[in-house]
């Protein structure tokens, strides 16, 4: 009797895994996130997906084959994912290629580099296939910044790493090519090519100050998450659009300000990433934006955090260094890149002078955030946060308030408490530079 139901079980499993066997994975989402950095499509499924991929120039497409899988209704949501204003992908066509082989092809609006990789099961997602998609050519931000100041025409684009690892070279070069890039306008003239569209600039010109701005989170990561459903990746990225807008109607002692963010919309930017374009643009600082979670919602208030050579100032900051720094787990970063260890090697580097000059910035953001609202902590913290490691920038990041606390997830959604946490920001940027001036550089507008 006993032996009969033994086989009976197995008979059972044998069916079982049979017809998983044959079912093979499921698509159970499909997203698209356009960005001009790059854009990328996600696949997640339930089981772990094996995909080849090819490259085809002209027209450019990239075609992808995903193993065994059968064409269902999630895959064909992708079709009609792809936006009109998506400045990398022109439209996206699957089908079922063969058994248990589904072909997508990604029209494309300009060459790319490809980056197709596999992510494990984490947080609220399980497997995901991903198609991060680098154009060839980009245009240089810190011309952009530039460019706006002058009111000229869009920096013509410039080949860069797809994978955004550009580090400045402005001060690596010699001092007679620097004060020949000084007087040499960056912004090329519509309608002109050549070395004709370099024209001298006037010999007294302004110094451009440039504030990075991280809103943090984004696409694929979307932060913390209030108790009615607010996501923290929104919410920074609304903040951090009033803070932009503040700097860029700001002069310092003649001195003009521009804000640059490192991401404008909701994509993913690796922690690395972040670090490398405030560095691309020289920036003067950089703030990185946040709103704070915890497993009760009892904790309020805001706090700001510097980074720290040493061990974390308390128990609280080194559990949220803890957190942010996972961001690239649930973002989705591509470990596999060949070059991800030189990348990581610069959070390694930092400097005294760097995180004195953090806390003072530091000090002067808290007093003005405490004007308006709630501190959970009256003086800066310090951990080691993978976004803050930029060894040559004054570097904060600002925990607006506790998303997850439901009084302080409703003033995060108020206009006008985002208005005053924007004024506080701005009056604590202005404190900062009243004391400590941005040194001279060769940059100028």
């Amino acid at each position: 009797m006993k032996r009969r139901s033994l086989l009976k079980s197995g008979a059972l499993v044998l069916l079982l895994g049979t017809q998983h066997l044959a079912r093979g994975a499921t698509i159970v989402a499909v997203r698209v996130w356009p960005a001009p950095d790059y854009s990328r499509v996600t696949l997640e499924s339930d089981t772990a997906l094996k995909a080849k991929q090819f490259f085809i120039p002209s027209p450019p497409r990239l075609v992808v084959d995903i193993e065994g899988i059968e064409l269902n209704p999630a895959l064909k949501e992708l079709v009609a994912k792809v936006g009109p204003a998506d400045p990398t992908i022109d439209g996206i066509r699957v089908g079922q290629f063969a058994p248990g082989v589904v072909r997508l092809v990604v029209d494309l609006k300009q060459p790319i580099t490809p980056q197709v990789f596999t992510l494990l099961p984490v947080a609220a997602y399980r497997h995901r296939l991903v198609f991060d998609l680098y154009p060839t050519q980009v245009a240089d931000p810190l011309e952009a910044l530039i460019a706006e100041r002058l009111n000229g025409a869009p920096p013509m684009p410039t080949a860069v790493d797809p994978l955004g690892d550009l580090i400045a070279q402005q001060n690596q070069k010699p001092d007679s090519a620097k004060n020949q890039t000084a007087t040499q306008s960056v912004a090329t003239p519509a309608g002109n090519t050549g070395s004709s569209a370099l024209k001298p600039l006037k010999e007294t010109t302004d110094r451009l100050i440039i504030i990075a701005i991280d809103p943090g989170h984004g696409g694929e990561d979307p932060g913390a998450i209030g108790p009615g459903g607010t996501r923290e990746k929104d919410v920074v990225l609304r903040l951090a659009h009033l803070l932009r807008d503040r700097i860029n109607a700001t002069t310092l002692k003649g001195s003009p300000l521009r804000a640059y963010l490192t991401r404008d919309a909701d994509f993913f930017v690796p922690l690395h990433v972040r670090v490398q374009k405030a560095q691309r643009v020289q920036a003067d600082l950089f703030v990185s934006i946040h709103a704070d979670a915890f497993f009760t919602p009892h904790p309020q208030g805001a706090s700001i955090f510097a980074l720290s050579q040493g061990g974390a100032s308390s128990t609280a900051a080194r559990w949220m260094a803890a957190k942010e720094n996972k961001a690239d787990l649930v973002g989705g970063l591509n470990i596999k890149a060949k070059d991800a260890q030189v990348k990581r090697a610069l959070f390694d580097m930092s400097t005294t002078a760097q995180i004195n000059d953090s806390l003072k910035l530091g000090g002067a953001m808290l007093g003005e955030i405490g004007r308006v609202g709630k501190l959970h902590k009256g003086k800066v913290e310090q951990a080691g946060f993978a976004v803050l490691k930029a060894p040559d920038i004054p570097s904060v990041l600002v925990e607006a308030a506790f998303i997850s606390n439901p009084e302080e997830e409703a003033k995060l959604n108020s206009d006008a408490y985002q208005v005053q946490l924007a004024n506080a920001l701005m009056r604590g940027i202005e404190g900062y530079f009243s004391k400590n001036p941005p040194l001279a550089r060769n940059r100028t507008t």
